[in-house]
């Protein structure tokens, strides 16, 4: 199964207009609970901006951090990655790989063969797959913050219906909300 998990702001962005996401760092009980969803993932397909913000994990000093950054760290460091970009050379992460493309085709059969689910992250190249009709599930944790304007979490111009399967709300007043994609989506033509 191939899924796309963002944590996003109410107003639909993961970085905000200046770039960051510090608003959007989850507390222990939020990071738990995306360490027990991610356990099942054996592969990550990321664009370059995600791959690079989250390289940050295979050097991670874990000693002394909540049991579920160090968890998440082995997790990560564990897994295999595909790295989606025409402009990177190399990586600097072990099990990583570069894909200069997203190939349609090629991500069917990672996923098909895949012992585990294979997540996409990053915005932009996760957009691209939705719109494809690669993505099974979406899976969004929505902070209780306003940030109007940056990044958004899901692409422009893509309709998709989505049928939700689960939802949880966090002491902190974060939302997680499960869906699975219906049907293939239709683009939107502009107008």
């Amino acid at each position: 199964m191939l899924v796309y998990t963002a944590i996003t702001s109410l107003d639909g962005y993961v970085v905000d207009a200046d770039g960051s996401f510090a608003w959007a760092a989850p507390d222990e009980q939020v990071h738990q609970f995306v360490n027990d969803l991610e356990r099942g993932t054996g592969t990550y397909l990321y664009g370059r901006r995600m791959y690079e913000v989250m390289r940050a994990w295979q050097d991670m000093p874990t000693e002394g951090e909540p049991p579920a950054i160090g968890d998440f760290a082995a997790m990560w460091r564990a897994a295999e990655k595909v790295v989606h970009s025409r402009t990177l050379t190399e990586v600097s992460t072990p099990r990583t790989r570069i894909a200069r493309d997203l190939d349609a085709g090629r991500v069917r059969r990672l996923v098909d063969v895949a012992p585990g689910d294979v997540s996409i992250g990053g915005p932009t190249l996760a957009g691209a797959a939705l719109a494809e009709g690669l993505v099974d599930e979406v899976r969004l944790f929505l902070t209780p913050v306003v940030v109007g304007g940056g990044t958004a979490s899901l692409p422009d111009g893509v309709r998709v219906a989505l049928e939700l399967l689960d939802h949880h709300r966090f002491d902190g007043g974060v939302i997680y909300l499960r869906y699975r994609v219906r049907d293939r989506p239709t683009l939107q033509e502009d107008s």
